[in-house]
């Protein structure tokens, strides 16, 4: 079966995969995160479904996301083709001042897999924008990580806690939340 003819299961966004994000030095959940995006992306690339990177520009000059910075790039392995949708922001939701909305009403998109970093903050951010918007949203809980920090009251949180807080307020009334494979096993490599 000719899976390009097929409908797409939405478009990849991959939120902020920059190379100024290894540079944090705290701990991290997911360290297989970056392994299901590339595979994500293998598998959009090779249907020729939508997709669109998203690229964090600080306003902050001595943000490792300023623009002209190394840390602004996108990493190796997340580096977009020539032919490939590139989106920036300023702030941590991707729909906020870049014309992410209309690009995907205008090519009739109405489902939206999200993948990234950080889980409680962009990634977050971004699938409450789009289930706020009325799109049919997916983030793939594998595919996205985030650091430790603490909460409001002070309390030390791991990232593993973080990041399981950010996916239980996305579950249900903004987004499906879901794992890489269950994702992949609904839609066939082509």
């Amino acid at each position: 079966m000719d899976m390009t003819a097929q409908k797409s299961p939405g478009a990849l966004l991959i939120i902020d995969q920059q190379q100024g994000i290894r540079r944090l030095d705290k701990p991290r959940n997911n360290p297989g995160a970056e392994t299901h995006m590339a595979a994500l992306l293998a598998q959009w690339r090779k249907a020729g479904w939508p997709l669109v990177h998203i690229r964090h520009i600080s306003r902050e000059p001595n943000s490792v996301f300023a623009p002209g910075q190394s840390g602004a790039l996108f990493q190796p392995e997340f580096t977009p083709l020539d032919h490939e949708q590139v989106l920036e922001k300023n702030v941590p939701d991707a729909f906020i001042n870049n014309g992410l909305e209309h690009w995907l009403r205008v090519r009739g998109i109405d489902t939206l897999v999200i993948v990234g970093v950080a889980s409680e903050n962009s990634v977050e951010a971004t699938a409450r924008s789009a289930g706020n918007l009325g799109f049919t949203t997916r983030v793939v809980t594998d595919a996205c990580y985030t650091f430790a920090k603490s909460d409001f009251a002070g309390r030390p949180r791991s990232a593993e806690e973080v990041h399981d807080m950010a996916m239980a307020n996305l579950q249900g009334e903004y987004a499906q939340v879901l794992l890489a494979d269950e994702l992949l096993a609904t839609w066939p490599t082509p």
